[in-house]
C-alpha cells in the first residue's frame, strides 16, 4: 500500500515513475512531500523539523505524525514521508513543553490547571487501548498521554465545536492528551499505524526546537 501511494502521489504532482533512478525517485518523494505541506500551510517549524526527519532518517522508515501544538494541527507522513493527512487538534489547557505533577494514575480531577500540559519531544507511539477499552495511540505510555477521537467531555467544554472553530485560540482544553477528529483517526492514523508502532514528535511552544529536536543529548561523564 505505501508503495501505491507513492506512485499515486507522485503522479499527481506530474513525476513520471519510470526509469527514474532511486536518488532521482526520493528527490521527486521529497518534492511531493514539501508541495504537500505547502498546500496545507503548515509553519515553518512543522516543514523544518518534516525535513531533518527526513534527512536524518530519524523515523527509521516508520510512519510519524508532527503535532504543532501552535496551530494546534496534526500531519501524518507515511515512512517514505510522504503526507497522508492533516486534521486540527486539541491539546492540553496549559501551555508548556515539560510535564509536572504527580503520578500518571492520578483521578482527572487531581490534576490542577497548571499540570495539563502535552509535552513536546519525540515518542515512540502504538495503537493500544485505555480503560474503557476505546482505541488510542499511546504516545507516553507511562505519563497517560495519548492521541485519540475526540471526546464529549463535559457539555460546557464544546469540545466538538472547539476542534470545528477555524481558530488555534479555542483548542486548548484537554488535560493532556490530543483529540482530533474520528474520521482523521479511524481514516488516517489507524491505517498509518495498523501495522505497529511509529513516531510521533510534538514541536515544543516554551522552548526552541533547535533545543528539543536538534541538539545532540551531553556527553556522558567518564566513570558514571
Amino acid at each position: 500500500m505505501t508503495a501505491r501511494r507513492a506512485a499515486l502521489g507522485l503522479l499527481v504532482f506530474g513525476f513520471s515513475l519510470a526509469g527514474l533512478p532511486q536518488a532521482a525517485l526520493a528527490a521527486d518523494r521529497q518534492a511531493v512531500r514539501q508541495a504537500s505541506l505547502e498546500t496545507e500551510n503548515a509553519s515553518a517549524d512543522t516543514r523544518r523539523l518534516a525535513a531533518w526527519v527526513l534527512a536524518t532518517g530519524d523515523s527509521q522508515g516508520l510512519p510519524f505524525l508532527i503535532v504543532d501544538k501552535v496551530a494546534a494541527r496534526v500531519f501524518a507522513f507515511d515512512g517514505q514521508g510522504l503526507l497522508w493527512g492533516t486534521a486540527p487538534a486539541l491539546l492540553g489547557a496549559a501551555r508548556g513543553d515539560d510535564l509536572v505533577g504527580g503520578p500518571a494514575d492520578r483521578p482527572l480531577s487531581a490534576i490542577v490547571p497548571s499540570e495539563r500540559i502535552t509535552p513536546a519531544g519525540r515518542f515512540v507511539a502504538a495503537r493500544g487501548g485505555n480503560l474503557a477499552g476505546k482505541n488510542i495511540l499511546w504516545i507516553d505510555y507511562a505519563a497517560a498521554i495519548s492521541l485519540h477521537p475526540v471526546v464529549v467531555g463535559l457539555p460546557a467544554e464544546h469540545r466538538q465545536q472547539r476542534l470545528a472553530s477555524p481558530t488555534a485560540q479555542d483548542n486548548r482544553i484537554s488535560y493532556g492528551c490530543i483529540n482530533v477528529p474520528p474520521a482523521f483517526y479511524d481514516k488516517v492514523v489507524r491505517g498509518l499505524f495498523a501495522a505497529g508502532v511509529g513516531i510521533v514528535y510534538i514541536l515544543p511552544e516554551t522552548r526552541s526546537l533547535e533545543t528539543v529536536f536538534f541538539t545532540p543529548p551531553p556527553s556522558p561523564v567518564p566513570g558514571r
